[in-house]
């Protein structure tokens, strides 16, 4: 009996030693899963990849990004297009407002990175093949129910409404609540908590101050909490700025962060 106890005993062993290396890069994978990261102005953008395009979008994909934030906005021709300003100026040169061209005008656009301006349709459509889950800045002023069901049908065709976000609008807010995460403010969270049919899963805390109170409190609610480093939002050395920022965050408990990919070596 006690041969056998041996036996077994240096067999387990030897079967921790052989593992054990390969349990190392498992806990290895599972630290950098730590934080999920959703990458600003449409994925990893430097000064050879503009923002919203699809070169940006598979860099983040690459760079093991959960999700894309993507700007929307819509053309005169009530095209929905993927594209942060108002007008065309920077990287096109052309001083138009989106809202003022068609889609056929443009698609003719060609960026000073060898960039263009995507539908929405196409960014989703690329998302899905690219396993990214998407975030949407809604840059669209007013109400238009056709046009919300539209974005929303186009997040259901690409199988990406279950994780889908929106930094939303006002006037937008009671169309996509309940349709996909909107974001708040602590007060708001508070103040919709007491409407009728509250549900912790239509919304996320966003900010770039989240308290470890905070954290605590979204968690006991059942609501996700996101921070925010973003590049306008320091001043002077905006490295240093955003370590503390993230610092104070990572402190607080805070593990989903919406960045500029210029700040991803601070997640690694």
């Amino acid at each position: 009996m006690k041969s056998t106890i041996m036996k077994y005993n240096f067999f387990l062993i030897g079967f921790l030693l052989l593992f054990n290396p390969i349990y190392g890069q498992l806990k290895k994978q599972e630290k950098l899963n730590k934080y999920h990261l959703i990458a600003h102005r449409g994925g990893v953008v430097d000064n050879q990849t503009a923002e919203n395009s699809l070169a940006s979008l598979k860099k983040a994909s690459e760079e093991g990004y959960w999700m894309v934030e993507v700007d929307l906005r819509i053309t005169q021709d009530s095209v929905l297009i993927i594209h942060h300003d108002p007008d065309f100026k920077r990287y096109y040169g052309v001083n138009k407002k989106v809202s003022e061209m068609n889609w056929d005008e443009i698609q003719e656009l060609k960026g000073d990175l060898d960039n263009k301006v995507h539908s929405f349709e196409e960014v989703l459509k690329f998302c899905q093949e690219s396993n990214l889950e998407v975030m949407v800045d809604n840059k669209i002023k007013g109400f238009d129910a056709g046009l919300f069901e539209k974005v929303v049908a186009l997040l259901n065709k690409y199988e990406l409404s279950e994780h889908a976000m929106m930094i939303g609008t006002s006037e937008s807010t009671p169309f996509f609540t309940g349709k996909v995460k909107l974001s708040c403010t602590r007060q708001q969270l508070e103040d919709n908590m007491l409407k009728p049919g509250f549900n912790p899963n239509d919304y996320y805390l966003f900010s770039k101050n989240i308290s470890k109170e905070d954290e605590e409190w979204t968690r006991k609610h059942g609501i996700m909490a996101v921070g925010a480093i973003n590049a306008w939002a320091f001043k002077g050395d905006i490295i240093k700025e955003a370590q503390k920022a993230v610092n104070k965050l990572k402190e607080a408990g805070v593990s989903y962060y919406q960045i500029d990919s210029v700040f991803g070596f601070l997640f690694k």
